[in-house]
């Protein structure tokens, strides 16, 4: 393994990381998960089809932990948000071998036509005889949930201190709410969208289920719409696509969430049960403007038909590259550092962007100090390699293993092709 240095810069805005090669040559890691079986084994998922194992000793496996690659949509070469996107193992897998995978199917026979692709909520069990291998014939099919673009499909599943899976799903696709397949909502003034209907579709939203208490699965019967106008596995609505979300190893367990914005401003925000997360009325903090989506509208609700306040983000940051004044392109949720090897950090909340400059592999990294309310402070989290400085590459996902120390997921494509996709371990000298 090629280790990259690291040294110590002086001062509160000048964190510094290195990083440590863990596996090379995959086309798109998009998560990274240890399975919880005291093995040390790290689960990748590569967005073009299958599920890999890195062993602490013997390094990535060639073969599969499992190929999803003829049961996925057939993928784009150039940017592509569908494939497999997450993976979640039973909090009692090492005693049941049973985990769960969120993958984009071709378009079911019952979907609306001229929708796009079906994504599917999936349980396996591991194969009975060899413990790096899934057993593919297992698939029971949980939850299908029917997409009409090809894009905002969100992707992340976790399973909550509470052992109930979370799901996250994005709005559907499309620009601005108001494209085939967004449903009309209350707030008339941008015409539609699936974020803040809670009663026709469950895009736009987190998901909260049983694995354990019914067939396909139960529902919590706390989550916020039981026995109440809405769907029943909805947790939390008002969002465009919270592709990766995480649940905080300690403290209060927080659930954070990067929700990527439309033209002006990218989110993150902390996620509470019946929380309305505001799009698209707001893109974050700001009234959004679906006819005129660089202009923000002078004023809108700051709550929803139900009396629901539409919640502010915890950190907001301005679109588009440096050379235009932004942060960055596309926000990546990260997690709560809880490792021992980044001194300092412990508690840190650190994210990404997937780019910094359009077309170009610039991603970085960002470290914030929660607050137990309102805004978080933010700054750059340096990146230092041995032959530049940044991270180098576009930014895909990050990942935590059991320790709490955390990954980074790279390739240098803007789509699902190529060989240039790399993991990446957080370290310090």
């Amino acid at each position: 393994m090629l280790t990259f240095g690291l040294f110590t810069l002086t001062g509160f805005s000048q964190e510094t990381v290195g990083m440590k090669l863990v596996a090379e040559n995959l086309i798109s890691p998009v998560a990274l998960v240890e399975a919880p079986d005291d093995t040390n084994r790290l689960f990748i998922v590569d967005q073009a089809g299958t599920i890999r194992i890195h062993d602490s000793k013997k390094g990535l496996l060639e073969k599969p932990f499992l190929n999803l690659k003829d049961k996925i949509v057939k993928l784009k070469d150039a940017h592509e948000e569908r494939g497999v996107l997450g993976l979640a193992f039973h909090p009692d897998y090492k005693e049941n071998g049973r985990f769960f995978v969120y993958y984009s199917a071709p378009l079911d026979d019952d979907a609306p036509e001229g929708w796009d692709h079906t994504s599917h909520i999936s349980e396996f069990e591991v194969s009975e005889d060899d413990p790096n291998k899934a057993d593919i014939d297992s698939e029971d099919i949980l939850l299908k949930v029917n997409q009409p673009q090809d894009n905002h499909n969100a992707g992340t599943i976790a399973f909550g201190p509470d052992n109930y899976l979370y799901i996250a799903l994005g709005d559907g696709g499309g620009a601005n709410d108001i494209d085939m397949g967004h449903v009309p909502d209350w707030y008339d003034k941008n015409a539609g969208g699936n974020g803040q209907d809670v009663e026709q579709n469950l895009l736009g939203s987190i998901l909260r289920i049983d694995v354990d208490g019914g067939s396909p699965y139960g529902i919590p019967e706390d989550n916020p719409f039981v026995d109440k106008d809405g769907m029943d596995e909805i947790y939390a609505y008002g969002l465009r696509n919270p592709y990766r979300f995480s649940f905080d190893m300690k403290g209060n367990n927080d659930l954070i969430a990067g929700d990527a914005g439309q033209v002006l401003w990218e989110e993150v925000s902390v996620i509470k049960k019946g929380g309305n997360y505001g799009w698209n009325v707001k893109e974050g903090t700001h009234c959004f403007n679906a006819y005129n989506n660089d202009k923000e509208k002078e004023e809108c609700p700051q709550k929803d038909k139900m009396g629901n306040p539409l919640l502010d983000p915890v950190i907001e940051f301005k679109q588009g590259g440096t050379d235009h004044g932004g942060k960055g392109l596309v926000v990546i949720g990260g997690y709560v550092y809880r490792g021992s090897e980044l001194k300092g950090m412990d508690g840190k909340y650190i994210f990404g962007t997937w780019t910094q400059h359009h077309g170009q592999p610039k991603g970085a990294l960002f470290i914030a100090d929660p607050e137990a309310s309102g805004k978080w402070d933010f700054r750059d989290l340096k990146v230092h390699r041995h032959d530049a400085e940044g991270l180098g590459h576009y930014l895909l996902s990050f990942g935590q293993n059991n320790k709490g120390e955390m990954f980074v997921l790279t390739t240098d494509e803007e789509g699902p092709t190529g060989t240039t996709g790399k993991v990446y371990k957080l370290v310090a000298n």
